[in-house]
């Protein structure tokens, strides 16, 4: 199966430069393995309204004026400048996949930022909030694979995201021909990807597809843009997934053995009981397409969503989910 890179926005620090506020680099595992498969846009908004590095620390500050980024050490408020910095970065970045941001910053958080009563003492209030720069990325972009470098050390999560930005970049790029027989074929090939995370959002993209108000070219494949990432909304329920694998496996009921048929049934409970990962039963599947030749089967991403290099096993367990 072919794969586009995907393009995707990174916080500079996590491995790609020494910039953070002490000087330093974050390492990440995970961030270091996905980005030799992308094309990463590396800002850091901090550096780049001119703060330096190493530079005295930032927080966000609750005040009567409302929310704003000062250095408490300086006095220094560059609540506009963050703003105006977002602002212009986001207008100018183009088509884009997904976005990996650096985690608790009052810059690039997405929800996990603290917020303080006062710029220079005193201990932060209740409750965490997206930072300026993160904030403005999930107003601008709410339906995008948007995820910070904690999470994505969580294998569902990791999954989730890849799935997300790689449907999009093969949107994008079939957006880029504007065919409507290739827009046909994008929704045959994910069909069952689709029917796993969302049945009613498939059947929608479906009826765009099939064009009875015999709109344009163009009008469908907005509309389709449109629709697309509220597919994705949501990590796929457990049952879902089965149901999808189970019906993948029934194009084999004639072919496999009884003890075959009970080690996958072994499998989808494991996959229930979140002992393993979707891919586990995914590669089953897919085994026994290779093995039979199903070429409706073969042409599905929901059994290959993303390259296989991606599916590297490490799993904290941050963020998993329990339903």
């Amino acid at each position: 199966m072919d794969f586009p890179e995907p393009r995707v926005v990174f916080s500079r620090c996590l491995g790609f430069e020494a910039c953070r506020y002490n000087g330093q680099i974050i390492a990440s595992e995970a961030v270091d393995h996905l980005r030799k498969f992308f094309d990463c846009v590396t800002p850091c908004p901090e550096a780049d309204i001119g703060l330096g590095i190493p530079r005295d620390p930032i927080r966000i500050v609750r005040t009567a004026e409302g929310l704003r980024l000062v250095q408490p050490s300086t006095g220094r408020d560059v609540s506009d400048d963050m703003q105006g910095f977002a602002r212009d970065f986001l207008d100018q970045l183009g088509p884009v996949d997904g976005f990996v941001l650096k985690s608790r910053s009052p810059s690039c958080g997405l929800t996990d930022v603290k917020l303080f009563g006062e710029a220079s003492k005193g201990s932060a209030l209740p409750g965490k909030i997206p930072g300026f720069f993160g904030g403005a990325v999930l107003e601008r972009f709410p339906q995008a694979a948007i995820e910070d470098e904690g999470r994505l050390t969580n294998f569902s999560i990791r999954e989730h995201f890849l799935t997300r930005v790689y449907t999009s970049a093969r949107f994008r790029r079939l957006e880029e021909r504007s065919s409507m027989a290739g827009l046909v074929q994008f929704q045959a090939e994910n069909k069952l990807l689709f029917m796993a995370y969302n049945q009613t959002r498939m059947r929608e993209l479906g009826r765009i597809v099939a064009n009875q108000e015999r709109l344009s070219v163009g009008e469908v494949f907005g509309r389709y843009a449109e629709t697309l990432p509220l597919v994705f909304a949501k990590q796929p329920r457990f049952n879902s997934a089965i149901n999808v694998l189970q019906h993948g496996a029934g194009f084999f009921k004639d072919e496999i053995s009884a003890r075959e048929k009970g080690f996958l049934a072994d499998s989808l409970e494991s996959y229930r009981a979140g002992r393993v990962p979707l891919s586990v039963p995914q590669s089953i599947i897919r085994a026994w397409v290779a093995r039979f030749d199903v070429p409706y089967l073969e042409q599905q991403t929901f059994f290959r969503p993303y390259p296989e290099e991606l599916q590297f096993i490490s799993d904290s367990g941050k963020g998993r989910k329990t339903s």
